[in-house]
Formats: C-alpha cells, sequence, structure tokens
C-alpha cells in the first residue's frame, strides 16, 4: 500500500507490512478482546506520521492537530515511541467528535499525556489482558476545558452532559471508582471503530 492520502499528506501503511518489532507493539489486525469481552480486531491500516514536527502541523480538524492525539510518555513500547510513528486512521474520526464538542464548548479541549493513541504495547494497557477504544484510536482523555480542570465531580459531570448532547453515540465514562483510575480527567469513546481510507 504505502500511498500518500492526499488529504492528510501523510501515507499510509499497512501494518502487515511493519517491521517485526512494530508489528509486537501495534499488532496489526490480530483479534483481541475488548474491554466489554468481546472479541474484535486492532487497527491494519495507519498513518505514518515522520516527526513531532509534522505531527504539530498536520490540522485533523480546524480546532485539533494530529500531536494533540500522540502526546506519550515512556511506558509507551520503545518501538512505537521512534519516528516515524504509526497511528490507526480512525484519529480522524476522534479529531472530528472532538472538534464537535470544541463547537459546543466554545473552549479548547486539551487531552492528556497518553490520553490519545496508545499503541497495545502500552505499558498502562492492556487491563487484564482486555483492549481499551485508546488501541483504536478512537478515545481521549480530557483533562481540561477552557480554564476548567476536569477533577472534580461537578466539572466532569458539566461536560459529560455536554459530550452527551452533541455526541448521543459516544461513550463518557462516569464519574466515580470504576477500573481502579482516580477522576482527573473526562474519557470520551466512540467504540472500537476502524477507519480504512480510500485507496488503502
Amino acid at each position: 500500500m504505502d500511498r500518500l492520502h492526499h488529504g492528510l499528506d501523510l501515507r499510509l501503511v499497512d501494518g502487515a507490512d511493519f517491521p517485526e518489532e512494530l508489528r509486537r507493539a501495534h499488532r496489526p489486525g490480530e483479534r483481541v478482546r475488548g474491554e466489554d469481552g468481546r472479541e474484535r480486531e486492532l487497527p491494519r491500516v495507519f498513518y505514518e506520521v515522520p516527526s513531532w514536527e509534522a505531527a504539530i502541523a498536520t490540522p485533523l480538524t480546524p480546532h485539533v492537530s494530529l500531536y494533540e492525539l500522540l502526546s506519550i510518555d515512556v511506558r509507551e513500547d520503545a518501538a512505537a515511541r521512534a519516528w516515524p510513528r504509526y497511528v490507526p486512521c480512525a484519529v480522524v474520526l476522534l479529531a472530528a467528535a472532538l472538534e464537535v464538542v470544541r463547537q459546543a464548548v466554545g473552549e479548547r479541549v486539551l487531552i492528556a499525556a497518553n490520553g490519545g493513541y496508545r499503541s497495545p504495547a502500552h505499558g498502562i494497557d492492556p487491563r487484564d489482558g482486555t483492549f481499551s477504544p485508546h488501541h483504536w484510536g478512537t478515545a481521549a482523555d480530557l483533562y481540561r476545558i477552557g480554564d476548567t480542570w476536569l477533577e472534580d465531580e461537578a466539572s466532569i459531570a458539566r461536560y459529560r452532559d455536554v459530550v452527551l448532547d452533541v455526541l448521543p453515540g459516544a461513550f463518557v465514562r462516569p464519574y466515580g471508582p470504576g477500573d481502579g483510575e482516580t477522576d482527573d480527567h473526562l474519557h470520551l469513546d466512540l467504540g472500537y471503530a476502524v477507519s480504512t481510507p480510500p485507496g488503502a
């Protein structure tokens, strides 16, 4: 495949053609168990992001750039941290959803580190052998909207309601104890969507 996707000026790459270390990190097309217990295939088609500068210079929507979904820490697999990086094509669907939220609130929507795409080899995932929509590039952890830090029940509930109003098909995790996480962000996801652009 390895062809330029002209809408984004990024190369489309078939994960089956990855070198071994990238295949281990991204597990393209492998069947895994989602958080709901159902089996699904991980994404196989990726955008190639040549550098951090390219990620900054690649807007996915008027207010969401690619770099916002690629901010990671050392818990990410070393092969997935190296440049070029690879991100599932469904990140454009997530960016479109975040744009809708941004338009509704009229403020910047800020994504936490590790809050966008994570490779299946990321150190904080998978939990109990299951995989989250972050591995499909269809989930974001929002830590701030405008000047409001999403770190308490009231702020999370307020923006959760906004998200559900403008994105009725999205999942937004409620405030409160669940899987051991602290509530210092608002988790939004579109489920286990896979996007294969024309020409891929």
